[in-house]
């Protein structure tokens, strides 16, 4: 252990990374932008399926809740099942489940089983962003942590913004089922790859599933998750059932919490909060989830409902944001692994607060080139931020601890992008209200409706920064952290 801390600094901050690191981050990469894409795909598909299976918004919309849903059921269990059953065997049998239910989603002959599809699409996906993640962690070691999470960032940052752009030039030239389709020779390919790259690891066939835990901890997610998704879908906060939910949700969160605290093997392990580089990350985590996935609800309404744009061309206007975090990230996972992480989240913070000010400010005529310009600087600091947080959260973790950690941050970076969903939903909806009761000008009220619900996840990006100010000048110093 020890030895891991000592290494010269050329052989760890400035060689490059290991050809068995990279391989094992370009199939997760490869696997992981699949699941990541198809979260926002079908957003633009939901008219179209709705017309031809003859159902109704409400019901066609469970298309898209039913795998978030799905999505956020299955994480907590993917530490226990990576640790109880080997890291590769857990991603090939969530590749081949991913893999299999699109396929099935592509001959879906009505809503129902189109959605029951979705959700077993959806327990996949749920399971391969943190195992492979926890595979990427685990390949690389804490030496070369950020500019492995640097690789893996990737499709986090373009997927959810090249859904729409996918997904409206599928429907636009094919048929909608070819959104499924296109998964199953990308998911084979993954799976053949993984097959050959990814080492297997030994597994702990004595690692018991913390039962109790899971059956409060997922319907309390799932709960949650779904209270916030219903109150962003319809932007008020009158729905009784929806708050219910919500509560229930952080009722059973709550028990668990208590649960964890007192067990051995807890479902996820919430000691690793005395360790407090991995607090500050999460916080940031948390925070900068509630920012990026709300803002991906604001982001398209503005250009659609504002501009008058549609889908296709709204997803073409979003793609700088995705650029600019890749082109960051290709950087900033060095500077992470060279002691310069928190340097790299403080600027990259601040880039966020910056790109958000120009939507606080805008118009109804606002040039698109100044609003481009902002979702690039937007996602340059959101390209470093991300590498460096997750980078951090591992940095004094051993690894046996990261297929824990990686569940604990996938699950809290969940419930902090639902909770900002809801929470600008709600704002928004709020705005509006009073933008149609003004009667003046509805085009430009509406649009001043949105420069103020812009400055919510600009505030939250800016109180991101004090917990950023507190992470470690390089984490491989902070090892009393768990005093």
């Amino acid at each position: 252990m020890a030895t891991t801390h000592q290494m010269p600094p050329d052989a760890s901050e400035t060689g490059p990374l290991e050809r068995h690191v990279v391989a094992v981050a370009a199939v997760v990469v490869l696997g992981a932008v699949m699941t990541v894409l198809d979260s926002t795909i079908v957003s633009v598909a939901i008219e179209t399926l709705g017309r031809d299976f003859g159902s109704p918004m409400p019901t066609i919309q469970w298309v898209m809740t039913g795998y978030m849903l799905a999505l956020a059921a299955v994480i907590p269990v993917t530490g226990w099942a990576a640790a109880r059953f080997g890291g590769k065997q857990v991603w090939l049998f969530s590749l081949a489940l991913f893999v299999g239910a699109s396929a099935l989603c592509a001959t879906a002959w009505s809503t129902e089983s189109l959605i029951v599809f979705r959700v077993l699409q959806g327990l996949g996906g749920g399971m391969v962003m943190p195992v492979g993640m926890t595979l990427v962690a685990q390949a690389a070691g804490p030496q070369r942590m950020g500019r492995a999470m640097s690789i893996v960032g990737i499709p986090m940052m373009l997927g959810p913004v090249m859904g729409p752009v996918v997904g409206g030039l599928v429907v636009s030239n094919v048929s909608w089922r070819w959104m499924f389709v296109l998964n199953i020779p990308l998911g084979l390919l993954a799976f053949w790859l993984s097959s050959r790259v990814i080492e297997r690891k030994p597994s702990m066939r004595t690692e018991r599933l913390d039962v109790l835990g899971l059956s409060v901890l997922t319907p309390g997610v799932v709960s949650f998750v779904y209270g916030l998704s219903v109150l962003a879908e319809r932007g008020g906060l009158d729905e009784v059932t929806a708050w219910a939910a919500v509560a229930a949700g952080a009722a059973l969160i709550a028990v668990f919490v208590r649960h964890a605290l007192r067990v051995d093997k807890p479902l996820l392990d919430l000691r690793l909060f005395a360790n407090r580089t991995f607090t500050l990350a999460v916080a940031i985590q948390v925070l900068l989830g509630a920012v990026l996935i709300g803002s991906m609800l604001l982001l398209p309404l503005y250009y659609q409902v504002v501009r008058g744009e549609s889908a296709s061309t709204t997803g073409l206007l979003l793609v700088p944001q995705g650029v600019g975090a890749a082109l960051a990230m290709a950087v900033t996972g060095r500077l992470a692994d060279r002691g310069k992480g928190r340097v790299s989240v403080l600027a990259g913070l601040s880039l966020i607060v910056a790109g958000l000010a120009a939507y606080t400010a805008s118009t109804a005529g606002t040039s698109y080139v100044v609003m481009s310009a902002a979702l690039l600087v937007i996602g340059i600091g959101t390209g470093c931020v991300m590498a460096p947080v997750m980078a951090t959260a591992y940095a004094k973790l051993d690894r046996a601890a990261m297929p824990g950690a990686t569940a604990t941050l996938n699950v809290t970076q969940r419930i902090g992008g639902a909770i900002g969903t809801a929470f600008f939903a709600a704002v928004l909806q709020h705005q509006l209200s009073q933008a149609r009761a003004v009667g003046t000008d509805l085009v430009e009220a509406t649009a001043d409706a949105f420069g103020s619900t812009f400055w919510w996840p600009l505030a939250l990006a800016a109180l991101a920064i004090v917990p950023a100010g507190f992470l470690p000048r390089s984490p491989r110093l902070a090892s009393g952290e768990g005093r």
